[in-house]
């Protein structure tokens, strides 16, 4: 379809649904006014600071969020394509003086915005209507309109359509998220001083009231921030996980030997037998960090009818999780976040639940503070992870370790740094015999597949798995890793 064909598409489309100009039209759901007291300011709470700052709303609509920029910002510029629909938020927030209300297509090439004069550019559904190239050449610009330290705020409707309002046509494109993520991340442009600047990712979540009012992911936001990079060289710890450690290719092969919905050891069988010992009560809510394909989460939110939080630094991760969330209808949000940067108020969770993920984590002691702060009075933590003796590493383990960026203690010392997070009733358990066990067991298994598995994956990938598991057993064999199991509680806090 040329481009031309899209735009006259999309303006019949919101032709269409913008006649009475309502809320009900804008979300094109029934339970619109519902959603909207919960969403928006969820939405509006995910920003960035705006005070004094210059924000540039695209696809702006009847004004849902232009008030409310404008409460805080300098100046908005509030741009929709669509005259009448521009004209009724300038009804409603015109006596905003610090709004320019703008009627304008953002794919024109006759669009002129300064560039880096733009602290905020805020989108909520515009790039589902845009075609594939013309969301390429919108990041493009829009990356020139920022600042340094600039930010982008986006959110779309993945997968498939949330509304539930009958359409003659739907020319909206539901994509997966990963297509974003691409976009966006891989972004980099050359300053006229010679200097590159790129995207990072803040975060990428799922929209909270649609997950728990509609049991569905697929309404996503992001929040990208503009930063200097070295060139499109340039590699951050984020981009190490998805493009060497964690690659799609590689999360995928390595569900095959832990199991469908899982990349930590023992899968389902040993998600089951830790997960018993939280005690989870109907209600409660529990952040999974390092939450990977998303399969305990399904499983606690499922079993327990528990609401669930996973979070994790790979993309490529949270991407597998949302397309496995498609259907299933459970309390599960997912985020791709740093939970060493991650905000929490004090006391938002019953349960923090971390699998074989800590590992990565340099600065542990400061984590388990803020996860002591984050669990509510009586919370309980339970994290599984790689540990080493406490005798000097070999120098093959050594190399793996430096290789691998991990951050690996002895199971005392690691139980230590949780007493003095302030934790109580802290239990540190060896459980290395358990994990050699479940790795010649996976191991086993996984030889036998090898036919199945060499007609989706090759025969490196095979040797890959085998070699890698083959290590672990013999550095466990040796003494030199560990696996540690380790509960605590939250009893008291000093106010």
């Amino acid at each position: 379809m040329d481009a031309s064909t899209e735009r006259n598409l999309q303006k019949k489309y919101w032709k269409e649904h913008s006649t009475q100009l309502t809320v009900e039209e804008m979300l094109l759901d029934s339970q619109a006014a519902k959603l909207d007291l919960e969403e928006r300011p969820e939405i509006l709470g995910l920003l960035p600071p705006i005070h004094g700052k210059h924000v540039v709303e695209l696809g702006a609509g009847i004004g849902r969020f232009t008030g409310t920029l404008a409460e805080a910002a300098d100046h908005v510029i509030a741009m929709d394509f669509m005259q009448h629909v521009i004209d009724k938020n300038k009804e409603v927030n015109g006596h905003y003086k610090n709004v320019e209300f703008w009627c304008a297509d953002v794919t024109s090439p006759h669009l002129k915005i300064v560039p880096a004069s733009m602290d905020l550019i805020f989108s909520n559904w515009l790039l589902m209507y845009l075609s594939d190239a013309e969301v390429e050449e919108l990041v493009k610009n829009m990356i020139q309109w920022l600042k340094v330290g600039g930010h982008i705020f986006f959110r779309e409707s993945c997968f498939h359509q949330s509304g539930d309002h009958k359409r003659k046509m739907n020319p909206t494109h539901y994509r997966e998220p990963k297509l974003y993520n691409k976009v966006f991340g891989e972004c980099c442009v050359q300053e006229d001083d010679g200097s590159y600047s790129e995207f990072r990712l803040v975060f990428c979540k799922c929209v909270r009231a649609y997950v728990h009012n509609k049991r569905n992911q697929n309404q996503i936001c992001w929040l990208w921030e503009k930063v200097k990079s070295v060139g499109p060289e340039g590699k951050s710890f984020q981009k190490f996980l998805d493009n060497v450690q964690y690659t799609q290719r590689g999360i995928l092969r390595y569900e095959r030997i832990f199991g469908d919905g899982f990349v930590s050891t023992g899968g389902i069988a040993t998600t089951k037998e830790f997960v018993e010992k939280l005690k989870l009560k109907p209600g409660e809510s529990v952040l999974d960090v390092g939450c990977g394909i998303g399969g305990g989460d399904f499983y606690m939110a499922e079993e327990y009818n528990v609401e669930v939080v996973g979070i994790d630094l790979s993309v490529n991760m949270i991407s597998i999780a949302l397309e496995r969330a498609i259907g299933m209808k459970c309390a599960v949000e997912f985020e791709v976040s740093d939970c060493t940067e991650k905000f929490y108020p004090d006391n938002s969770f019953d349960v923090i639940y971390s699998r074989d993920t800590l590992l990565h984590i340099q600065d542990k002691p400061t984590l388990f503070q803020k996860f002591f702060k984050w669990l509510k009075p009586n919370g309980r933590l339970f994290i599984s992870d790689y540990c080493k003796s406490a005798k000097e590493p070999s120098a093959d383990f050594a190399s793996y370790i430096k290789q691998r960026g991990y951050d690996l203690h002895d199971i005392d010392g690691y139980k230590k740094m949780l007493c003095e997070a302030g934790f109580d009733k802290v239990v540190a358990e060896d459980r290395t015999v358990q994990f050699s066990e479940i790795l010649q067991r996976e191991l086993s298994a996984f030889e036998k597949a090898k036919e199945s598995f060499l007609i989706e994956f090759c025969q490196e990938d095979f040797d890959h798995i085998v070699q890698g598991w083959r290590a672990k057993l013999k550095r466990c064999t040796e003494g030199e890793q560990n696996w540690g199991l380790f509960t605590a509680t939250v009893m008291t806090k000093s106010s």
